[in-house]
């Protein structure tokens, strides 16, 4: 992948003040500045550095690595922005990461699209830039372009962030949710709800000290060892908002089978679970920012199970239930107490800027 050398002298610029403004967004020389000293300096690389309005990318650099383009967006919201675990910058780039890890593909390229409400601290700002940077680093992606907004007080919840990505996925990979079928196995790649109790104790509203820390991060390595091992993995999500319950629920009714899932096999810290019975919340709804939830093959289990474990985004994995071909669309769970219950998709939201 080769980037032409922009010919345009342009001086770098350092942004000035301690804190946005609504002059960082008028497209004049303080934006310039602010773009220049937070964004591109964090984000270097030789296709962000002409300055464009695109990033101009070879289509040879993308045919190397499959025959399909995927391609993904997503925005960001979450109260506060510093989280155990986390930010909203590594938010951002670890989740547009894996919603394209998980279709198979190759993450390659990120955008970046920040709105900013005026009086944020910029060295908050440019810490995020900095965290943003480094998950892309180690998810092997590059930020190669991207746009600033300043909205006025009270416009904004602080920050919000819009990434796009792009990948590309290699021949023979067709991971879709309507392949699922009975006998299949679930899988999970470690301990759920994570990300849900430790953005409740960051916020500090219920006096509650979890010590959970947010499973944020990029998963593409973890995702590329396991289809090494099998390539024909039938399903695979990550779980975010609405947790594991409304992935295998979307299995469920787009591969019209049924899944059923072992209480007891449900990997929750018992901080987690102390959180839920607090507040009445289902470990299985919360949501995660590492976890992915796939489905494969009887015979594929064990060596998707080695690949995951030995990796270490994959060392808690284990298999959480089964798929089978009745009831259809339904996912139900067998209960410490010997009786199932029917698992369904969150109705609304049990909390609120959570990714």
């Amino acid at each position: 992948m080769n980037a032409p050398e922009s010919t345009t002298l342009r001086r770098s610029g350092t942004v000035s003040g301690d804190r946005i403004t609504l002059s960082h967004g008028s497209g004049g020389r303080a934006m310039r500045d602010l773009i220049d000293d937070v964004f591109v300096r964090t984000f270097d690389n030789p296709l962000l550095a002409p300055l464009e309005d695109q990033a101009r990318i070879d289509l040879a650099a993308l045919a190397a690595h499959g025959s399909r383009l995927a391609m993904t967006t997503d925005s960001y919201v979450i109260t506060p922005l510093f989280f155990p675990g986390g930010d909203i910058g590594k938010l951002a780039v670890a989740g547009t990461v894996n919603d394209l890890a998980v279709s198979g593909a190759t993450p390659l390229y990120l955008t970046c699209g920040m709105i900013i409400e005026e009086g944020l601290p910029i060295a908050e700002l440019r810490r995020i830039a900095e965290s943003m940077q480094a998950t892309a680093q180690a998810a092997g992606v590059r930020i190669v372009t991207g746009d600033t907004k300043v909205v006025p007080r009270g416009g904004a919840d602080k920050l919000f962030i819009n990434t796009a990505g792009i990948g590309v996925i290699p021949h023979g990979v067709d991971i879709r949710a309507d392949r699922a079928r009975a006998g299949d196995l679930v899988l999970v790649n470690g301990y759920i709800g994570d990300h849900g109790a430790a953005v409740v104790d960051a916020r500090g509203e219920l006096a509650l000290d979890s010590g959970v820390a947010s499973d944020c991060q990029p998963l593409a390595g973890l995702i590329a060892d396991m289809l090494a091992a099998c390539p024909d993995v039938r399903c695979m999500r990550d779980a975010t908002r609405g947790g594991v319950a409304t992935v295998l629920n979307e299995f469920a009714q787009a591969s019209r089978c049924a899944i059923r899932l072992d209480e007891e096999a449900l990997p929750v810290r018992e901080s987690v679970r102390g959180v839920c019975e607090i507040l009445g919340l289902d470990p299985l709804h919360l949501a995660n920012e590492g976890k992915i939830v796939a489905v494969v093959a009887p015979e594929h289990a064990d060596a998707v199970l080695a690949a995951m474990w030995a990796h270490p985004a994959g060392r808690d994995s284990r298999i959480i239930g089964r798929v089978d071909a009745a009831p259809q669309g339904t996912v139900l769970l067998a209960t410490h107490f010997g009786g199932d219950r029917v698992v369904d998709m969150l109705f609304g939201d049990q909390l609120p800027r959570i990714c």
